[in-house]
Formats: C-alpha cells, sequence, structure tokens
C-alpha cells in the first residue's frame, strides 16, 4: 500500500489534533436545543474537577452540559477512535486502503442481535443493556464464524478473512433484512440502530467502551513495527522475528472486537474506519507507533463533529449520524477506488 511521507513531526500533529478535538467537544457541549455559552460550558467543566476553585452555573444547565451532553460526546469520541483504530490496523496488516471494520462482518453479526433483541422485547432489558448486550454477542459469535471460514491448513489468510467477512455479513444482513419485515411497528427502533445513533448514550456504556478502545490503542501503538513490516509481505515480517500467524490472529480478533463494541452501543456508523487512517496518514506518515493515535484522534474528531450536525443541521428533526458519516464518506471512497483502479 502506497502512502505518503510523513509532512509533520509526529508530536506537534498530534497535539494539534487533541486541540482539535478539545476545541470540537466544546462546541458540541455548547450547541443544542439549548445554546450555552463555551465561557459557561467550561466554568461547568472544571467546577466538576475541582468544585472549590471555579464556581459552576445553576442546576439545569449542569444537568443538560453533564448528564445528557458530556456522555454523548465521550461516547462518540471513543467510537470515532476505536473505528479508526481499527481500519488501521486492518489497512496496515492487509495493506489494502480499502479495508474498513465492516468488512470483517462483525456489524452484520451486531445487527442480528440488536434486531433479535427488539423482536424479543429485551432491548430495555439488564438496566437499559440487553439490546447492546445480545448486539455483542451476536458480533462475537460472527467474528468465531469469519476467523473458522477463513482459516485453512492452521493458518488465517488476511485476504480470506476480508473475503470470509464479507460473505458471512451480506448472509446475516439478508437475516436482518427478514427480522426487520418480521418487527412491524418496532421497524423504527431497528432502523435507528443500523444507521448509527448517539442519542442514547450513557456513563455505562462509556464506562464499557473506553477501556476496551484505551487498551486497543496502546496494543496497536506497541505493535507498530510488526505492521509495518506487513507493509512489505508476511515473508518480510516473517523475516524480522515477528510471529505471523499469532501477529494476524491478534489483529484480527482485536480490530473484529473493537467494531463489536462500537456498533453494540452506537449502531452502524460507516466510513470512519476508512477514511481517518488515510487523513492521519497524510499528516504523520506510514509508521503506526505515531498513525495509531493519529487515526484515533481523527476518527473521535470526525464523530463528535458528524453527531454535533446531525443533531443541529435540521431544527427539530435528528438525522443518523451514520447518514452525515456516509455524505462525507462515500465521495472520498470513490476518489480512492479511482485512484487505486487507476495504478
Amino acid at each position: 500500500m502506497n502512502a505518503p511521507p510523513r509532512r509533520y513531526p509526529l508530536a506537534p500533529a498530534l497535539f494539534a489534533l487533541g486541540v482539535l478535538l478539545l476545541a470540537s467537544a466544546i462546541l458540541a457541549w455548547s450547541i443544542g436545543d439549548v445554546v450555552i455559552a463555551p465561557a459557561t460550558v467550561i466554568r461547568v467543566a472544571l467546577h466538576a474537577v475541582a468544585p472549590g476553585f471555579v464556581s459552576g452555573a445553576d442546576e439545569s444547565t449542569t444537568a443538560i452540559l453533564l448528564e445528557l451532553r458530556l456522555p454523548r460526546i465521550v461516547l462518540a469520541a471513543l467510537t470515532g477512535a476505536a473505528l479508526a483504530v481499527a481500519g488501521t490496523a486492518l489497512q496496515g496488516l492487509t495493506g489494502n486502503p480499502l479495508a474498513d471494520p465492516y468488512t470483517v462482518g462483525v456489524s452484520s453479526g451486531a445487527s442480528v442481535g440488536a434486531s433479535a433483541a427488539v423482536l424479543l422485547g429485551i432491548s430495555g432489558a439488564w438496566h437499559g443493556f440487553g439490546g447492546s448486550a445480545l448486539a455483542f454477542a451476536t458480533a462475537l459469535l460472527t467474528m468465531g464464524l469469519v476467523f473458522a471460514v477463513s482459516r485453512v491448513g492452521g493458518r488465517v489468510h488476511t485476504a480470506g478473512f476480508l473475503l470470509a467477512g464479507i460473505v458471512v455479513g451480506s448472509f446475516l444482513w439478508s437475516i436482518t433484512t427478514l427480522l426487520m419485515s418480521l418487527a412491524h411497528q418496532d421497524q423504527a427502533a431497528i432502523l435507528r440502530f443500523l444507521l448509527g445513533r448517539f442519542s442514547e448514550a450513557t456513563w455505562g456504556q462509556v464506562a464499557l467502551l473506553a477501556p476496551v478502545t484505551l487498551a486497543a490503542i496502546a496494543a496497536f501503538t506497541l505493535s507498530g513495527r510488526g505492521l509495518d513490516s506487513f507493509a512489505f509481505g508476511e515473508e518480510t515480517a516473517r523475516s524480522v522475528g515477528v510471529n505471523t500467524e499469532a501477529f494476524k490472529a491478534g489483529v484480527l480478533a482485536l480490530s473484529a472486537l473493537l467494531t463489536a463494541a462500537s456498533v453494540a452501543f452506537a449502531g452502524i456508523i460507516g466510513f470512519v474506519g476508512l477514511l481517518a487512517p488515510h487523513i492521519a496518514r497524510a499528516l504523520v506518515g506510514s509508521p503506526h507507533r505515531g498513525l495509531v493515535g493519529a487515526s484515533a484522534l481523527v476518527g473521535a474528531i470526525l464523530c463528535v463533529l458528524s453527531d454535533l450536525v446531525a443533531r443541529t443541521v435540521m431544527p427539530g428533526v435528528e438525522l443518523p449520524v451514520g447518514v452525515v458519516t456516509a455524505l462525507l464518506g462515500a465521495p472520498f471512497f470513490a476518489g480512492l477506488l479511482r485512484r487505486q483502479i487507476g495504478t
């Protein structure tokens, strides 16, 4: 996979992306049905951290900021980071710039679980985690099925893994369509999940997704040299001491796990895992020890801003976040595909 050289030094680029993420979060935190001045937002945030040093705001403003908007923003950032990191790892491992977290079929498996939860009436069970739990379980089962299909002679073939993901995902998507046709009045609930949303974000979801995402960022960053070696093929990776089979299995499994966790809580939000790695690669270059962190920050920014657009662009109507990311990502994907065909 040809990639542009690093254009900016890594540390300043990561710092700039961090500042942009913070600015995006403050903007999203301020804007909504009730517009709150950024200065008030910052004061409430500082008061929550150090109540003895900074005065807060009135009770209703504090509730809006800390209980309604903040978990939504944090979940959006974590979801974007998770999808971006999974996309970065898959593109690095396969050498395919068109690889995306959703090509492994896990999202389709999660959709089956979420749809079944709606039909069974257990979406709100287990303290509101019923739908997410069943979606996550079916996503993991799908991951196991894709591994089984792509494993031949004791080896997991990366190209075969992606193809198996597409085949299994297409089959499971047809099951989701069948479940939707049986849902009748519950179709809207299933459709909201399929199109992606952060409107039901809770601190409980944040608490479950955060450690998975942060651990994966750390793991892929530490595995950066291994991912770099795969750019020159498996033989090269093996020659520099990488246990290629174990490494491939670990990267694919962790990428699928990230995707499963993200889809379980936020639904299907496409193109972030494809778009973010390419933007990050253009900023900091190809070495994965820097690229993983940059991709996570870019993905977080994309999701936070996409969610802001989704809930504000049409007054009184909240668009699905997946629609916004698709409108942004589809033209980019088409251009990337044309460039690949041209080469």
